[in-house]
């Protein structure tokens, strides 16, 4: 096995290497040269195109079919887009790898999936006009230069919406680049435009000449952080300059008499010239280091290096990381670098291995986090392999040491050696996977349909499957030519019992495909009705979803589907929905009587022939009336009740509504002025029961017994009232009289509780005497309530009740503690304490 240095190179003081990571990628038949390509960041998919403005051999029809081809890193054809939509002047990727389409009228299509599903939209602004003549775009957004110098800018691909920036001059632009907003000063987007001998910087107020002079600048990239630009001049040097365009920071003179086809960055340190078969690397103070090709080479930037694409290879180049230059830098004495020769003597079975431990011991556990990191950097299986050897070797000769790092980095190395596998295509750097994180990259693997793979590598992170799964399902419903029903089978089959699987989601696939009957099987298995609703709403399924809201119980769910109900039924249709659903019908009533909505009551009340609901609502609207709309409303509930027998008792109470109404207008003529001054209001719209308190409490006794004679009022009845009346007004005269009485038809018990209550104990005694169908403590207690301890110890005297008559003695005091203690001495004299 290679060194791991036989592909460094020095540029300036640090090392740059160049992995090899597949061959024989593309077929010799795809000229590379003639195809606008574009790679997705982290090691992602690349998009080829053909360039329409280059000539190219004639191979036939079917071979000059215009197409979006998408390809893994690996040279496997992913996806092949047919395109007919027009010249295509603008091809990139997002960060969460979506591929960017920009069109020379301005159209954008977003494919969202690697597959040909996509979201349009038109940048505007006159770009149909002038046309699009390129597009430079970063993580988040694009900008697109117009033919008529103008640029729009898109920030979101989620919620595209073009903006205009500010003017730049009319002159021809040589070239030109950007600065994400997340690395620009003014956190916009600036655009850098080479136009005669100098750059403008454009963002979205103004455009600003930096006053340079050696242009015409061919070439202009921004390194990765922001912070610095390159430049091509037109005799052939590169300029490294600070983002602000105050620095000159490094020269590099090319000596090439063509201009490169592509410059980039690769890192934050280097920059690389590409012409048709050959890459310069330049680095700080103009060093530089050449590599040179069989064939055409294409750069595609990463976040830490560079991809190389030919026919025949595809390397990654990128500055040495510092863990592994560390290790493997010849001559290195780091404690990384011994530890890793003494796992290798270790191996050999010589004592040196221990003799190396010994020479670390300090810095063990420095050596062993080192070897770790160096382990993850490596592309090399053999190499991963003896590093993650030597920190096993040298975390067991330490006495306490933490192996979180060493069992996490051995299973991001399982994971990522399965993804760089020619098969996926995915040659993830360990800096990149860290980046991506391992949820978007088994994203990334469902949206390439690589299922199983995604399935074990969440199984082995412990990451949720349940949008594999979705994924999966989604997929199958879109492009099975199975019957609807078969689909459905395999689906459940499949996906029955896995925590977290959403069939919603599934059935709007399927719904969305046109394949309603699939959507509506695969519907019934989603348990969260919250979810199935909506969906079944959409789908103009309103019966259905109007059950599945009544099985769940949720009012909030049920008035959704009701409302939704109510716009899209003819009325009667919605009332016959109704009818089998008692528990939406009753929260329909009960929101419709909150709200006031007596026409929806009544238009549910006739469908459901509730008679007595709907005279009950007649008369409410009765007592809001008067005069004629009164009458009219009374009659209505009246007839209403016509046909029930069962409501013939309220049919007689409404039609007796007109009399009591004419007599408390009688009322209210004959007391005028004295009603609402005594008792606070009219008798007008009270209740039979309340005219005849009004009455009491105004000292119409006669009155209120000849009213209650009229309409016939029961005599316990009246008697209620009376006393609630006589109490209500102190009428304390009247109360005496009553007790004057024989007998009361409610008895006396009453009488004595409310006046007691109203504070006169005097009144209160009167009543006593006449309470019957009590003993002797209850009676007792009656008169000590009243404050009347001596007549309560002649009751318990008299009762013969020696022990209550003795309880007795703490309530008194003179007179009636004297009276105590002479009726205890007669029981005492009779024998019976």
């Amino acid at each position: 096995m290679s060194k791991p240095t036989a592909n460094w190179a020095k540029v300036g003081d640090r090392f740059y290497r160049r992995v090899q990571l597949y061959t024989d990628v593309f077929d010799q038949d795809l000229e590379l040269e003639n195809h606008l390509i574009a790679g997705a960041p982290y090691s992602g998919a690349i998009a080829f195109h053909r360039d329409e403005r280059k000539l190219q051999a004639h191979r036939g029809a079917q071979a000059l079919k215009p197409s979006i081809d998408i390809y893994s890193c690996a040279g496997k054809l992913i996806r092949r887009i047919n395109w007919n939509e027009g010249h295509i002047r603008g091809l990139g990727w997002s960060e969460d790898e979506k591929l960017l389409v920009v069109t020379v009228d301005g159209t954008v299509r977003v494919y969202y999936d690697l597959q040909s599903d996509f979201v349009p939209f038109s940048l505007g602004h006159g770009a149909d006009e002038h046309g699009v003549v390129a597009c430079r775009f970063w993580g988040n957004g694009f900008v697109a230069l117009l033919g008529n110098n103008h640029l729009v800018a898109v920030t979101r691909y989620d919620d595209p919406r073009p903006r205009l920036l500010a003017t730049p001059p009319e002159e021809a632009v040589v070239s030109w680049t950007l600065i994400p907003p997340t690395d620009s000063l003014s956190r916009s987007v600036e655009v850098l435009l080479a136009i005669g001998p100098t750059i403008y910087v454009v963002d979205a107020t103004e455009a600003e000449d930096r006053g340079l002079d050696k242009g015409p600048f061919q070439h202009i990239s921004v390194s990765p952080n922001g912070r610095f630009v390159a430049l091509y001049t037109g005799d052939g040097k590169v300029w490294v300059v600070s983002s602000d365009f105050q620095n000159r920071l490094s020269e590099y003179d090319s000596k090439a008499r063509t201009v490169p086809k592509d410059m980039q960055w690769c890192g934050n340190d280097c920059v690389a010239l590409a012409w048709e078969d050959e890459v310069h690397l330049v680095g700080p103070k103009g060093s530089a280091a050449k590599y040179y090709y069989d064939g055409w080479v294409h750069l595609i930037p990463d976040c830490d290096g560079i991809r190389l694409i030919t026919n025949e290879v595809c390397e990654f180049l990128q500055r040495v990381p510092d863990a592994t230059e560390e290790v493997f830098r010849l001559g290195s004495t780091s404690p990384a670098a011994v530890l890793l020769d003494a796992v290798d003597q270790l191996e050999k079975k010589s004592p040196k291995a221990d003799d190396d431990i010994q020479l670390i011991r300090q810095s063990l556990d420095e050596a062993v986090s080192t070897c770790v990191v160096a382990a993850g950097h490596e592309y090399s299986i053999h190499w991963q392999k003896q590093l993650l050897k030597a920190a096993s070797f040298g975390k067991s000769v330490l006495d306490l040491y933490n192996s979180d790092d060493f069992v996490d980095m051995c299973e991001t190395l399982r994971v990522l050696n399965a993804v760089r596998f020619y098969a996926l295509g995915l040659p993830l750097s360990y800096d990149q996977y860290l980046r991506l994180t391992p949820e978007r990259l088994i994203t990334r693997l469902i949206h390439r349909h690589e299922y199983a793979h995604a399935l074990r590598i969440a199984s082995f992170l412990r990451l949720p499957q349940s949008p594999i799964h979705t994924h999966w399902a989604q997929q199958k419903v879109r492009h099975s030519p199975e019957p609807d029903d078969g689909v459905a089978r395999l689906i459940v089959a499949k996906l029955a019992g896995k925590p977290g699987i959403s069939f919603e989601a599934i059935a709007r696939a399927a719904f969305a495909e046109g394949r309603a009957p699939l959507a509506t099987a695969l519907l019934d298995h989603e348990p969260r009705p919250g979810r199935q609703v909506p969906l079944l709403l959409s789908m103009n399924e309103p019966v259905r979803a109007l059950d599945k809201a009544a099985q769940s119980s949720d009012p909030d769910l049920i008035f959704h589907v009701l409302a939704s109900l109510r716009r899209s039924l003819p009325l009667a249709g919605f009332f016959r929905a109704l009818a089998p659903r008692p528990a939406a019908a009753a929260l329909l009533e009960a929101s419709a009587r909150a709200a006031g909505d007596r026409d929806l009551l009544k238009d549910l009340y006739y469908q459901d022939d509730r008679r007595a609901d709907s005279a009950s609502l007649l008369l409410d609207e009765a007592l809001d009336g008067t005069g004629v709309v009164r009458a009219d409303k009374l009659a209505s509930a009246s007839r209403v009740l016509a046909d029930a027998k069962e409501a013939a008792f309220t049919r007689s109470t409404i039609d007796e509504i007109p009399k009591l109404l004419k007599a408390q207008q009688a009322l209210d003529r004959e007391f005028g002025s004295d009603a609402p001054e005594a008792t606070g209001g009219r008798f007008a719209g009270l209740s039979a029961y309340d005219t005849v308190l009004k009455l009491v409490r105004l000292g119409a006794w006669k009155k209120a017994q000849r009213f209650s004679a009229d309409f016939r009022i029961p005599e316990r009845a009246l008697w209620w009232v009376r006393l609630r009346g006589l109490v209500s007004r102190r009428d304390w005269t009247e109360l005496e009289e009553c007790a004057r009485l024989k007998k009361s038809p409610i008895g006396w018990a009453p009488f004595f509780d409310a006046v007691l209550a109203a504070g006169n104990a005097r009144v209160a005694a009167l009543f006593v005497p006449k309470v019957e169908r009590v003993g002797v403590s209850e009676r007792v207690d009656m008169w000590v309530r009243c404050g009347m301890v001596g007549r309560a110890a002649e009751e318990a005297a008299r009762g013969k009740e020696g022990e209550l008559l003795k309880s007795l003695r703490g309530k008194a005091t003179g007179r009636d503690l004297a009276e105590v203690e002479r009726l205890i001495g007669v029981l005492e004299r009779g024998g019976r304490v």
